[in-house]
């Protein structure tokens, strides 16, 4: 492999002030665009030998034909020109947005001479004022309705409201009280504004003023025998209190935050914005973020900020789950746009922590429901499937899939996985999972596990002997998944046999070349063929073949990725949770858990008892006999053993 790239520029040429740069290929395309504090320090990284990269930075490294920056005055003109700049080039390795959903908001139009309220998901009215978004339209409309009966603002169409105008009648909404039906003159657009901003600031959060306004007013006319008057009060109040029912308190009345969560992996990053206006939840907001290259949490922070606030005004405060080094011009950024100061911070306590972790609960089951979605969407496994045949030269889809995983405790209660999907979907009723006695490494525990996995394939992979042990039992060690019942016990063993001899056109494993090449060892001298072996590499999201010097690279955003990594999550948790249950009846473990008991002192002990039953029967003062135990430990370890 090539030390760097040709293209590298001589260190001394690149400038050190601050500025943003952009990878272009052959063709012209912008393929990255980054900003920096010392462009030479930061370019720098990019052309260290090439086997010292990032598997993906290496794959965005040499994908480009050059490397063009531009220099500015401060890293706050940096970060503006790298925001205008993805946004122009859309370049395919930074940070992807995907809404999930097109979210309704409730507008105002007061760039209108008589504005009118609506529910809307269109962004793009010209001096409109937004509230939200919202997740449901229903939720917001029926608030819309309860708040007209105490501010009847217009809320009628434009065609609507022109017939009113030339017939001189108003429509229902202005005979039932909830317009105050200026397309008549029953009041001027003078004083149709007036409410119109009313319900504006009520929306903007100044709902307790308004609250606390109307109060005293139906006291007032109730005192002066107004009833009349004080029963107009009393709807309103009743109108504006229906409302706010509709939102939760969450902070105190005077807080105006926007609240962000974001989960992520190592392919996408899921967004909640929780939006707090008066103390109450007025919205909530989430995306989808498809990573192409490995960013820390900060860059994904910076990111997702100049998303959500690409045509939004954020609030005073701004609460994310961790700091971006620039944090400073991003605050700077951020006023901007609002006209006044915003504080970015990481809530540490108190409400806004307990609210900050409900919001980074809702975006970890964002995160969830959207690999479940797209895994349960037809278009999107069939894509993949062809895709991993394209990418691994398959020459035909993988229909059945096979993934296996090691886990062990410290080389101990070591057990691996397997796992199956079909179509794109699990087969939990054909899961197995192995039990290994002894094992020198992981490679070695792969190799095992398909040494005896392999013993059942026949038919379409040709006749392997050894099939059934000495006694008829299964000679895999494999049991079925707890997931699903057993099979009836008549026929459960055939069963389970005839679905373990089904080849599977792909076989996975978890690692990199030398769990690969343990496999395909183990493939061999069976003597099995027209299977297609790879492993996946958990950090870098590499695909590795046999004999393969260089790994396959799929775009983070692809199914074909996102479906070979579930596959492989999936065979991890399943040997997990396998594990733990071997580790739970296992005396050796449940003692090394023991604080003060290393491997010499349970060795001891299980000598001195000579059986795991008689130790289980001692008492303190006989377990305080063995060598190198104390009356107080043997204590605990009689009180664990007992527990």
């Amino acid at each position: 492999m090539a030390e760097t790239v040709s293209y590298r520029p001589k260190a001394g040429d690149i400038p050190t002030q601050p500025g943003v740069y952009r990878f272009r290929d052959a063709t012209g395309r912008v393929l990255y665009v980054g900003k920096a504090k010392n462009l030479r320090s930061r370019l720098s990284n990019y052309f260290a030998p090439l086997s010292s990269l990032h598997e993906r930075t290496r794959h965005m490294v040499e994908s480009a034909a050059g490397v063009e920056w531009t220099v500015v005055g401060t890293e706050f003109e940096a970060l503006q020109l790298e925001y205008t700049w993805i946004k122009e080039f859309t370049p395919p390795f930074n940070v992807q947005f995907r809404d999930d959903k097109s979210y309704p908001y409730l507008a105002i139009t007061l760039a209108e001479p008589v504005p009118r309220v609506l529910v809307t998901r269109n962004r793009g009215i010209a001096g409109a004022r937004y509230f939200g978004p919202y997740t449901k339209a229903w939720a917001i409309r029926d608030t819309v309705d309860h708040l007209l009966k105490a501010f009847p603002m217009r809320s009628c169409s434009d065609a609507t409201f022109k017939r009113a105008e030339q017939t001189g009648r108003p429509c229902l909404l202005g005979d039932i009280g909830k317009c105050a039906a200026p397309c008549v003159g029953r009041v001027t657009p003078e004083e149709h504004r007036s409410i119109v901003l009313d319900f504006a600031s009520f929306m903007a959060g100044n709902d307790s003023r308004y609250v606390a306004s109307v109060s005293k007013r139906m006291r007032e006319a109730s005192e002066k025998q107004d009833y009349e008057a004080a029963a107009r009060y009393r709807d309103q109040l009743a109108a504006m209190e229906a409302a706010l029912s509709r939102s939760a308190i969450v902070l105190a009345d005077d807080v105006d935050v926007d609240i962000f969560g974001i989960a992520h992996d190592e392919l996408a990053a899921a967004v909640q914005q929780f939006i707090v206006r008066g103390g109450r939840i007025r919205g909530v907001r989430g995306w989808v973020v498809d990573k192409e290259l490995d960013v820390e949490l900060g860059v994904l922070v910076e990111t997702v900020l100049q998303n959500a606030y690409e045509d939004s005004v954020p609030p005073r405060d701004v609460i994310v789950p961790a700091l971006p080094d620039d944090t400073a011009e991003l605050e700077t950024w951020l006023a901007g746009i609002r006209g006044a100061a915003t504080k970015l911070s990481i809530a540490k306590r108190g409400d806004k922590a307990a609210l900050a972790k409900t919001v980074a609960v809702n975006a970890s089951s964002a995160l969830l429901l959207y690999k479940t979605r797209r895994s349960a969407d037809f278009v999107a496994r069939s894509q993949a499937l062809a895709d991993i045949q394209d990418a691994l030269g398959m020459d035909e889809a993988p229909l059945r899939i096979e993934c296996f995983d090691v886990s062990h405790l410290s080389g101990t209660n070591i057990v691996a996985s397997m796992v199956v999907f079909e179509d794109g979907l699990p087969r939990k009723d054909q899961y197995r999972r192995f039990a290994i006695g002894e094992s020198s490494d992981d490679t070695d525990s792969i190799y095992q596990t398909l040494s005896r996995r392999v013993a059942y394939l026949r038919a379409a992979t040709g006749e392997v002997g050894g099939v059934d042990g000495p006694d008829g039992s299964d000679p895999a060690g494999a049991a079925e998944t707890p997931d699903v019942p057993a099979a009836p016990p008549d026929e459960g063993l055939e069963n389970r046999r005839r679905k373990f001899a089904y080849p599977p056109q792909l076989l996975i494993v978890d690692g990199g070349q030398p769990q690969v090449a343990a496999a395909q060892r183990a493939l061999d001298e069976a003597g099995i063929t027209g299977i297609q072996l790879c492993g996946i590499a958990k950090r870098l999201e590499e695909i590795w073949l046999p004999g393969s010097d260089y790994p396959v690279i799929l775009p983070r955003n692809s199914d074909a990725l996102f479906l070979i990594q579930r596959i492989r999550d999936e065979a991890h948790r399943f040997a997990i949770s396998y594990q733990r249950q071997k580790r739970g009846n296992d005396i050796r473990s449940v003692l090394a858990d023991i604080p003060g008991l290393g491997p010499s002192r349970v060795k001891e002990l299980l000598r001195h008892f000579g059986s795991v039953a008689r130790l289980k029967e001692a008492d303190a003062k006989a377990v305080a006999e063995v060598r190198g135990i104390g009356e107080q430990l043997a204590e605990t370890i009689v009180q664990r053993l007992h527990a």
